[in-house]
């Protein structure tokens, strides 16, 4: 796979255990903050809330959007696919323990059957972000790739079907253009994978 992108071996071992930690650090306390909104009563008198409410951001933070746009961007911006799957693994992992921690001791129940699918996310993730790191590669797999995300962001950010297409929210169309952005090569090669990725996203969508 050296054809298709070349790893970045000028990383220090020091700098390397320092990202890995911020990584680590980061899916603790989203971890939290997730949990947090969900526990949190909106009030229309606080500006703050009102803007939590129009975002629909305590919604948001329970789907697999905004989940799956950081996991990108940490598997291709770390130096090699070993590395993206072992960021992206403990990104999942602090994210959940500190969320079902959260919960545990602070909702007073324990989602375990809801964990259980997150935790399988968590150990599927470093084959996935090993994938992912090939993205910003040259040739045909990188697109194929894309069209696959592309395909599965749609799917979360929209409403579509044979005779509709209509928009999550407004939070989830920002996670989708951003995903474009990150993904983006040229183009002439996005508006390809774009549109191949709407028509998979369409058939999808007829048969399940």
């Amino acid at each position: 796979m050296k054809q298709v992108r070349d790893e970045d071996r000028t990383l220090t071992f020091s700098k390397k255990i320092v990202n890995t930690t911020m990584i680590l650090v980061l899916g603790i306390l989203l971890g939290i903050f997730s949990k947090y909104l969900d526990n949190m009563t909106l009030s229309d008198d606080i500006w703050w809330h009102n803007i939590l409410e129009f975002l629909d951001l305590r919604n948001v933070f329970s789907m697999l959007g905004i989940w799956l746009l950081i996991a990108l961007c940490i598997s291709i911006y770390s130096s090699t696919p070993l590395r993206a799957s072992i960021n992206v693994f403990l990104f999942f992992l602090g994210m959940n323990i500190t969320y079902h921690l959260y919960t545990i001791v602070f909702a007073g129940f324990n989602p375990m059957n809801y964990m259980m699918i997150w935790y399988g996310i968590t150990l599927f993730s470093p084959i996935l972000a090993f994938i992912c790191w090939y993205l910003k590669g040259n040739g045909i797999i990188p697109m194929i790739i894309k069209i696959c995300i592309i395909t599965v962001m749609i799917l979360c950010s929209f409403y579509i079907g044979m005779w509709y297409f209509d928009f999550v929210s407004i939070i989830d169309t920002i996670i989708f253009i951003a995903t474009l952005v990150v993904l983006y090569d040229t183009a002439k090669k996005t508006l390809i994978e774009l549109t191949v990725a709407l028509i998979v996203a369409f058939i999808i969508r007829l048969f399940i």
